[in-house]
């Protein structure tokens, strides 16, 4: 009995070192191609972080009707002012994680679990929206009836709402609004103008409301990532039409890499073949 546990044991350190490996891998491909798209990262202060991201925080405010203030202190917050390493190498400014129907990458990161899977976005600006997306459903429908310049209980309905688990989180976004004046960019609208927003968005809601379960429920693995491998998973059977490029990406590995795990002196695979990876 005592044998069989230790190789349970065994088994999992090994299955878990494979996990971490992949997810190591795939982070570092999501940041070289982050470091890529913007060799010249600056470091945001709170004030050049406001600057940068007011405009689509008005923008989406105007489109649904949550405060601009709100949005800004919450990537402010969320984020670290736009320096996380969520933020830096995913775009991701509000923590949203990858859900069954998410058709892009995904960056891995320790939260509520150990690698919990992240969105990765083009830019911030599609951040900022998908967290307008995001708040669109049945558990936060309350909120869009307030004004769109009511940030004050904006911040103690998110709460209530449970978008976050301390109790504190209304007076910490109460504070940085009012700390860095971020009611400012708030708007009022006239009663037509409310009543034109509310129906709009409530549409939206109640259309997502059958689908809330596959567009809100955060998965381990994005869609679009190499599946979890166990230990007879390790090797890859070669199909007909494969490459080692398309091998390669599938795996999150370079063609070189794939190359050098398998010995392979050429680019010549064959039908059947079994190529190891996982390094």
């Amino acid at each position: 009995m005592k044998k069989i546990t230790l190789i349970l044991a065994i088994a999992i350190l090994f299955f878990s070192a494979c996990k971490s490996r992949q997810y190591s891998r795939n982070n570092k491909q999501i940041e070289k191609a982050a470091n890529k798209e913007n060799p010249n990262f600056t470091t945001y202060t709170t004030l050049t972080y406001i600057d940068a991201f007011k405009a689509v925080a008005i923008e989406e405010m105007n489109a649904y009707g949550i405060p601009a203030s709100i949005t800004l202190a919450q990537g402010i917050l969320e984020s670290g002012s736009g320096n996380s390493s969520l933020a830096k190498y995913a775009n991701n400014h509000f923590g949203i994680k990858c859900t069954s129907d998410w058709k892009g990458k995904a960056y891995y990161k320790d939260d509520d679990q150990s690698n919990d899977c992240f969105r990765v976005y083009k830019d911030a600006r599609e951040s900022y929206k998908d967290h307008s997306e995001f708040l669109k459903r049945k558990r936060y429908s309350f909120l869009f009836e307030l004004d769109k310049n009511d940030y004050k209980n904006w911040a103690q309905g998110l709460r209530t709402a449970g978008y976050a688990t301390n109790p504190k989180y209304p007076e910490m976004l109460i504070t940085v609004i009012e700390k860095y004046k971020l009611y400012l960019y708030d708007q009022p609208e006239s009663e037509s103008e409310k009543i034109s927003r509310e129906d709009r968005v409530f549409t939206e809601i109640n259309a997502n409301i059958p689908i809330e379960k596959k567009k809100f429920t955060p998965v381990d693995v994005a869609p679009k990532d190499p599946p979890t491998l166990t230990g007879a998973e390790s090797y890859y059977t070669v199909k007909q039409g494969d490459t080692l490029f398309k091998i390669a990406q599938q795996y999150k590995l370079t063609v070189d890499e794939l190359k050098a795990l398998n010995k392979l002196n050429d680019n010549n695979i064959k039908i059947g073949q079994k190529l190891l990876i996982v390094k």
